[in-house]
């Protein structure tokens, strides 16, 4: 993620004017695609929009009206796609945002 970032930012693969290399480019990918479902995006706005930075797994279902499988599932893939954090806390497991992916991504999109 860094590596994308450095690469980004030295302007020798921007989107518009120079070639994106294809490991990038999948990298970057895997990302968006994680955000593209609107469950997924509605989950990590909740997460990343919480007082302190993060948010309890069992604190995730109502707003989303959703069962828990359905949550878990979704948390799962942006936890994969490296766009989310986890820390078990006893039976609860709490989501931040990885901040230096989502910086990767905003920083390809400008």
């Amino acid at each position: 993620m860094k590596k994308t970032i450095a690469l980004l930012q030295e302007g020798c693969c921007s989107v518009i004017s120079d070639t994106l290399p294809e490991s990038v480019a999948i990298e970057l990918s895997e990302g968006f695609a994680a955000l593209s479902d609107p469950v997924r995006l509605r989950l990590f706005n909740l997460i990343a929009s919480s007082e302190n930075g993060e948010v309890c797994a069992c604190e995730l279902v109502e707003p989303l009206a959703k069962s828990q499988s359905t949550i878990s599932h979704h948390l799962k893939v942006l936890f994969e796609a490296g766009l989310v954090k986890k820390e078990r806390r006893g039976t609860w497991i709490w989501y931040s945002i990885e901040s230096d992916r989502v910086s990767s991504l905003r920083f390809a999109l400008n």
